[in-house]
């Protein structure tokens, strides 16, 4: 597992400690932390890796990407390190990466709007329109960052064709990876935002209307893609993991 943390000293320990749980080799990326971050991985059995400045996102999921690649690793789990993701959905990730695994998978919150304030569902809707068009196919919840990566979607997602950074670099990765052949699948997961949670660093205004230039400029590229436009309106599958499962040791 792949955790990008920048001060996230309130969340972080904790959720170190139930990545364990679920996995012996976690990665902590903390991007130049200006807080205890670091202090509160002190004693825990993980890897840390540490940006001298803050680099933002993208540069966090590079670095732990070139990592798993280093370490052979056939794919990596990545979540965010603000305690929103539950490590123990990592079994409903890996159940649907391991019956797909020539694809990407992303743990879905969209199935239920009731767990997202209304103005950050409706810009995730919004961008997964422009997404799935340019990716040309139905992507469910593409701003969610609970994903399972191949070694092959890591290998993409690392190469120069990828350029944004904070959220539009996660949005690139799923149209370059397919164009790759790497399509997306999407696995109910439940929502979850513990009291302690910092403020989303996700701007649903600003970040939506970069995310919507950079998918405006690949469509102009393919010619505006009218086949990835009416393969993207198809039903968008959403899987539904069995209720009990054990995270393989991988």
């Amino acid at each position: 597992m792949a955790i990008p943390a920048f001060n996230e000293e309130r969340t972080i320990r904790a959720l170190a400690q139930a990545a364990l749980t679920q996995c012996p080799r976690v990665i902590i990326v903390d991007d130049g932390s200006s807080d205890a971050t670091a202090t509160q991985l002190h004693g825990l059995p993980v890897t840390v890796l540490r940006h001298a400045t803050n680099q933002g996102k993208a540069a966090s999921l590079c670095t732990a990407f070139a990592e798993g690649l280093r370490r052979k690793a056939k794919c990596v789990v990545t979540l965010d390190g603000d305690g929103q993701h539950d490590p123990s959905d990592a079994a409903r990730l890996l159940w649907a990466w391991r019956s797909h695994p020539d694809r990407l998978v992303i743990g879905s919150r969209l199935h239920d709007k009731s767990q997202f304030p209304i103005a950050r569902y409706r810009a995730n809707r919004f961008a997964c329109f422009w997404i799935s068009w340019a990716a040309g196919h139905a992507i469910a919840d593409s701003q969610s960052g609970f994903r399972v990566y191949s070694a092959a979607a890591m290998a993409v997602a690392l190469s120069d064709r990828v350029r944004g950074s904070r959220f539009t670099f996660e949005s690139e990765i799923l149209i370059e990876a397919a164009d790759h052949g790497i399509l997306t699948t999407a696995v109910a997961i439940p929502g979850h935002y513990p009291d302690n949670a910092r403020r989303s660093h996700f701007r649903p205004v600003v970040d939506i209307a970069k995310i919507v230039i950079m998918v405006a400029g690949r469509l102009l590229r393919k010619g505006m893609h009218p086949l990835g436009l009416w393969r993207s309106l198809q039903h968008s599958e959403v899987l539904s993991a069995p209720t009990e499962l054990v995270v393989p040791d991988a």
